[in-house]
């Protein structure tokens, strides 16, 4: 089996008080970030012994100060009301630039100046200036390459997962994971078919989207969500919806999925049966569905195994790993889920983490209960993927019963 590093010890209930006082400590990111995401780099880089020229000191303040006006402001009209595709760009452009910017600029400000001065390499002045060129040299390299990164096909991640309770029958099913989508202001109609080629390639038994198809409407991004309809699988391509539903007309999505060929799981299930065995494929809402507001809308793990015979395995879909609390309680076999993009862009991950209880790959929970957390398909926000790769993944489910004889 394979396992990930990338999960929180079991006993959550000892971190509670930690969690809380960091959830309310987050509450003031959004006011506190953009000034810290703009102002450390713009003193490590030109005001800490470079004694640069006056022109360029000047100019480069001016862009650090442009920077910090406009990222909060393009966002806003990005994604707040006006829902501009132009300023959602820039802006989410401008904040994955200055996160890069921003952890370099405190990493090599503090562990290469050391270094350079452990090494007694030139004069303080000359330290500064590597420093400033070291960061600005990796921030270019890595906003290329995580830009790369995160507009290309995802390669396919391929594991098996062995379920005890799996019957013979169903030993070697397919099962391809896509998840977090996320068609957006960056037009990805052409990447959307390529990805549902890729995953054609792949002769699935069973196809899962576990939500955040996109940011915005279903009627704002059909031309991009449309490729969804050509996707393949022997048996059913089912989907359940993550939190960006919620901000965007989540019904709509719903419906669009529907009319794309795809099984909507809203707290329901379907029964998969091949060689005389069965798997229960069910589906829950989004966590945040019942705080959205829409009617009918909830996450209900009771109501999804409803009329579902307890001794067949379960596989559930649910779009956040902290799910899984519920469904290791449960007893749920095997869960997929998204949400956490691996953190996306490093070191975002620790954040993340905060969160969710575990961030990318396969992880054990309660007594059987397996999770597996996909890094991703498509992204959120900054086009770049900094070492959290997306992801297509192909999930081999493994039967330790040996088939009968005829």
């Amino acid at each position: 089996m394979t396992h990930t590093s990338d999960t929180r010890p079991a006993d959550s209930e000892a971190q509670a008080p930690r969690r809380s006082r960091l959830h309310r400590l987050m509450r003031y990111i959004p006011l506190i970030a953009p000034v810290l995401l703009w102002t450390v780099p713009c003193w490590v880089l030109l005001y800490t012994g470079q004694h640069w020229p006056l022109p360029v000191t000047l100019v480069g303040t001016a862009l650090f100060a442009l920077g910090l006006i406009a990222m909060p402001l393009t966002m806003v009209r990005g994604h707040g009301r006006r829902q501009q595709d132009r300023a959602a760009i820039i802006g989410d452009t401008l904040l994955g630039t200055s996160w890069i910017v921003f952890t370099w600029s405190v990493l090599l400000g503090i562990l290469l100046r050391l270094a350079l001065t452990v090494a007694d390499v030139g004069g303080s002045q000359d330290r500064a200036r590597i420093v400033t060129w070291a960061v600005l040299g990796v921030a270019v390299v890595l906003l290329g390459w995580g830009y790369a990164e995160a507009r290309r096909v995802p390669r396919v991640r391929r594991l098996d997962v062995p379920l005890p309770r799996l019957g013979a029958g169903l030993d070697g099913l397919r099962v391809v994971l896509v998840t977090d989508t996320h068609y957006g202001p960056l037009d990805r109609a052409r990447w959307s078919a390529r990805v549902c080629e890729t995953v054609n390639d792949l002769e699935a038994d069973l196809v899962c989207h576990t939500g955040d198809i996109a940011d915005g409407t279903a009627e704002r991004r059909r031309a991009q969500a449309t490729p969804l309809g050509t996707v393949r699988a022997t048996r059913a391509r089912v989907y359940v919806t993550g939190n960006h539903e919620y901000y965007s007309e989540a019904q709509g999505w719903v419906d669009l999925m529907d009319e794309l060929g795809w099984e909507p799981l809203r707290n329901r299930h379907l029964l998969l049966e091949r060689g005389g065995d069965t798997l229960v494929v069910a589906g829950v809402d989004d966590v945040t569905a019942e705080s959205s507001g829409l009617a009918g809308h909830g996450a209900d793990l009771a109501e999804a195994l409803n009329g579902a015979d307890p001794d067949l395995p379960v596989l559930l879909l649910a779009h956040q790993p902290k799910f899984v609390d519920r469904a290791a309680a449960d007893g749920i076999d095997l869960q997929l889920s998204g949400h956490t993009h691996g953190g996306q862009i490093w070191p975002f991950h620790h954040l993340v983490r905060i969160d969710q209880p575990a961030l990318a790959g396969l992880s054990n929970h309660g007594a059987r209960t397996l999770l597996y957390t996909s890094r991703g398909t498509g992204f959120w926000g900054p086009p770049f993927r900094v070492f959290a790769p997306s992801e297509i993944t192909l999930l081999l489910l493994r039967s330790p019963h040996l088939p009968t004889s005829p």
